[in-house]
């Protein structure tokens, strides 16, 4: 039964994947102009032109290029994509990649914040731009480390939320097992309102200095939900009722952890899992199932 409920967590995650890209191909190449200087596009690349002045530039769901001398006065944003100064390119306010980086030449500088929030809670080998020099082995073995950093940090933060609050990853946990379906709607439904949100934000250029939170608060959301899957993994594969939670936990996050190691299907199994754990969450925090912990 546990094979066929993820088989259909694997297809849901699919029609999501779907779903994101017909949304992103119909609102390629759409821009929001509040003016002559500043620009939001929604589903492609926002560039501004060498040696010219923007106040504010948001690109959602693509990157942010500031060419050669130019400048963006306030804020450049890319959700989805990366924020590139090339050289002698400057960003007098803040600049935020969430989803991306933030690459800078020779000379470019940035004034205000910096931040890059790539996805922090969400495990698994994701592909990214070969850009110079960096070959598929470098970035694989770069991000091969810093994933398995995040696996290890994440279990220790799943010990240590085990030995504080116990019942809240048995919870999800229990959660994950007698709802996955639901837990996967209840993913995707928190999905798409927190791109919406993002992009009322991003729009309305006042609720900017939000997503950074907007964004942590998801990373957490997804890491506890993750967390709550990678237990029911382990409590799947028990084979000894004497095993401990902590050891379910344990040897359910490794398993993810390989998994994550693999190229192309290992993302997407575990976008799956980060899907489902974000939704147990919700789940749980409105109350729509009252689980009961087993063990």
């Amino acid at each position: 039964m546990q094979w066929k409920a993820l088989n259909r967590l694997i297809g849901i995650m699919l029609s999501a994947l779907s779903v994101i890209l017909l949304s992103a191909t119909v609102l390629a190449q759409t821009d929001i102009n509040i003016n002559d200087r500043n620009i939001i596009r929604l589903g492609g690349d926002v560039i501004v032109p060498a040696n010219q002045v923007f106040e504010n530039a948001h690109a959602i769901g693509g990157d942010v290029t500031i060419e050669e001398g130019a400048r963006v006065t306030q804020t450049a944003i890319a959700i989805g994509g990366d924020v590139i100064l090339a050289k002698n390119a400057c960003v007098d306010g803040d600049a935020y990649a969430v989803g991306g980086d933030i690459v800078r030449a020779e000379g470019a500088a940035i004034g205000g914040a910096s931040r890059t929030f790539t996805e922090q809670g969400r495990w698994g080998m994701h592909g990214a731009r070969r850009r110079g020099i960096d070959g598929f082995l470098f970035h694989y073995l770069s991000s091969a480390a810093s994933h398995l950093l995040t696996v290890l940090l994440s279990a220790v933060v799943g010990v240590l939320l085990l030995r504080w609050r116990p019942n809240f990853l048995l919870n999800l946990a229990e959660t994950v097992r007698q709802y996955p379906l639901q837990c996967a709607l209840w993913g995707l439904g928190g999905i798409v309102a927190v791109i919406l949100l993002v992009i009322f934000l991003a729009a309305s250029l006042i609720g900017i200095p939000l997503l950074p939170l907007i964004g942590l608060g998801v990373a957490i959301v997804v890491l506890l939900g993750t967390l709550g899957v990678a237990l029911w993994i382990g409590e799947r594969t028990s084979t000894k009722p004497e095993r401990t939670t902590v050891q379910n936990l344990l040897i359910g996050v490794l398993i993810l952890g390989l998994i994550g190691l693999v190229p192309g299907i290992g993302g997407l199994i575990l976008s799956t899992a980060n899907l489902v754990g974000f939704g147990a969450v919700l789940t749980w925090l409105l109350g729509k199932q009252q689980t009961q912990p087993t063990g």
